[in-house]
């Protein structure tokens, strides 16, 4: 069996870019998302002593990402009365080109990951392991919930990001 320190190596050099987009769908201040990336790297590293190949590493990495990222709104939902919506389908082309085809691709994705951020977690949650490529048998096993809800909530999400990206993030459509 591999060692902690190979595990962890293993899993920032595979999925680190991941954990960087996850952090930064859930928190939208810099210097938040940072503390948070480095919470989520610690509770990687703390729970690697107990993986014990029961599920992918991949599943294992999303999981105590996401239960801290999770954790992470919770505390900052008692601290900023919030609302939370749910959300349903969102496109955002690859425009390569221009500079001004650049900066319009870099304003669509933020403003999608504003829409990302108000989700309720487990929406989140779900919307950004399908982002990620995560197939539906690989999100319910990571949120716990069936393959067959997961292609549901996938469905909805997606509806609802697309009209609340084209109503310019107006959450009254």
């Amino acid at each position: 069996m591999a060692s902690r320190e190979d595990l962890y190596e293993q899993a920032v050099s595979t999925h680190g870019p991941a954990l960087d987009r996850l952090a930064r769908a859930y928190e939208a201040d810099p210097e938040t998302r940072r503390d948070l990336l480095q919470e989520i790297h610690l509770s990687l590293w703390r729970s690697l002593d107990s993986f014990q190949s029961r599920c992918s590493l991949r599943t294992w990495i999303y999981r105590v990402a996401h239960n801290v990222a999770a954790s992470h709104i919770v505390t900052n939902r008692r601290q900023n009365a919030h609302q939370f919506i749910s959300i349903d389908d969102v496109e955002v082309t690859d425009d390569r080109g221009s500079a001004a085809s650049i900066a319009d691709r870099y304003i669509a994705v933020e403003r999608l990951m504003a829409l990302i951020r108000e989700l309720k977690p487990l929406d989140r949650q779900v919307v950004l392991l399908y982002l990620e490529g995560v197939d539906a048998a690989g999100i319910a096993e990571v949120t716990g919930i069936s393959s067959g809800n997961v292609a549901t909530k996938i469905h909805r999400l997606k509806n609802i990001l697309t009209r609340r990206f084209q109503a310019g993030g107006n959450h009254d459509q």
